[in-house]
């Protein structure tokens, strides 16, 4: 049974739906997240699995029970659920200790104290119980904050933006660590967060949220890899959209070349079949485009950001496409100065483009692994 199910789910402002229709389950022990850009109601989403805020429609279950629904709702403090908040939400007139420990009961026993002094050593703090908020640094505080949901068992752990205020370097090492911990207690967690770095490091399933809607719910792996529509390949990762036409033995003609799968062009039941000559928008990460002296196709550098080992090269093509390029960075070439590029890709998703079909549902994936590259004698040709 999944410790965690929202079926249909639906919240409301007067005539606006912040949450529309989200349904998604979690197993027990595993870590989801909720990403998405500001305003897309993910925080609204958490609150009301928390239970802070009714529902307008559908249903929310904890371990196969019924807790929230439309008129009808189980008060937080009933759900068994702890919260890690933005700010942290320490007292700051009581120790860590006792911090820690709010959530176990006005007269705790010894075996809570203990548990304390345990959650204290796992988000590594022993020894530090007997100072105050205001004595440990940001991360700290994240890390008490975290012990004290812990602390009571609950069946389900919240973490609101957890790490947002926190520097980029901390933060990052503080995801894989609060990762670590959640882990190694068997908890169940959903996080929010708007930055999807922290979600990949932090999460096991992620559902990408827009206008109140779960636009994918997956790994990480497939998101980045095969996303489900336009959004989730705009936001996740770093990517352009080249235009492409598919053509004999289940290729598609780009620029940059040609790619060639094992399994014919595939498109959704509501539109034409993809036949040769079909125009599509095929979705190239930095990674999938090569910097090699040798090839044909040559790209002008219209910026460079420099990223320690890597720059990220944002090139023109002979035709004013842009692409991106990740290149180790002892490749480093002048603004306008024209290097070799070639394609290099494990996967290809592409979408039918617009103007073919105006129907939103009318969108293709090419998500099979593809075979080797055939280079078209004029590849720099559009």
């Amino acid at each position: 049974m999944a410790q965690l199910e929202l079926n249909g789910v639906v919240q409301r402002y007067g005539n606006h739906s912040v949450v529309d229709g989200v349904n998604f389950s979690l197993e027990a022990g595993s870590i989801a997240c909720l990403l998405g850009p500001s305003g897309c109601g993910k925080t609204t989403l958490l609150r009301c699995i928390a239970g802070f805020e009714d529902i307008a429609g559908g249903e929310i279950r904890l371990h196969g029970k019924v807790v929230s629904q439309a008129g009808q709702r189980v008060s937080p403090e009933k759900r068994r659920i702890g919260m890690v908040f933005q700010d942290y939400a320490l007292f700051p007139h009581l120790s860590i200790e006792a911090n820690v420990a709010f959530g176990l009961g006005r007269n705790p026993g010894e075996d809570a104290h203990l548990r304390v002094r345990q959650l204290l050593a796992t988000v590594g703090l022993q020894g530090q119980g007997g100072k105050f908020p205001h004595e440990l640094s940001g991360g700290q505080q994240q890390r008490v904050a975290l012990a004290r949901a812990l602390a009571p068992r609950p069946e389900l752990i919240l973490l609101d933006e957890p790490f947002s205020n926190l520097d980029v370097g901390l933060r990052e090492r503080l995801s894989a660590e609060v990762r670590e911990i959640l882990k190694r207690e068997g908890s169940t967690a959903v996080m929010v967060t708007h930055d999807q770095n922290e979600a990949f490091a932090m999460a096991d399933e992620i559902g990408i949220m827009h206008e109140g809607r779960i636009q994918q719910w997956d790994v990480p792996y497939n998101l980045y890899h095969r996303p489900a529509n336009r959004f989730v390949a705009d936001f996740i990762g770093q990517g352009v959209l080249v235009t492409g036409t598919v053509g004999d033995n289940n290729s598609v003609r780009m620029e940059l070349g040609t790619l060639t799968s094992d399994t014919p062009v595939e498109c959704n039941e509501t539109c034409a079949a993809c036949d040769n000559g079909c125009k599509v928008d095929v979705l190239l990460r930095p990674d999938d485009i090569v910097h090699d002296d040798s090839s044909a196709v040559q790209a002008e550098v219209l910026h460079k950001a420099f990223r320690g080992a890597d720059i990220l090269y944002t090139l023109r093509l002979a035709s004013g496409t842009q692409v991106l390029s990740l290149v180790p960075s002892h490749h480093n070439h002048a603004l306008g100065e024209k290097i070799g590029i070639r394609l290099d890709a494990d996967h290809v998703i592409a979408f039918m483009k617009h103007e073919e079909c105006d129907d939103p549902a009318c969108e293709i994936k090419l998500e099979q692994q593809v075979k080797p590259i055939t280079w078209l004698a004029n590849s720099s040709a559009s």
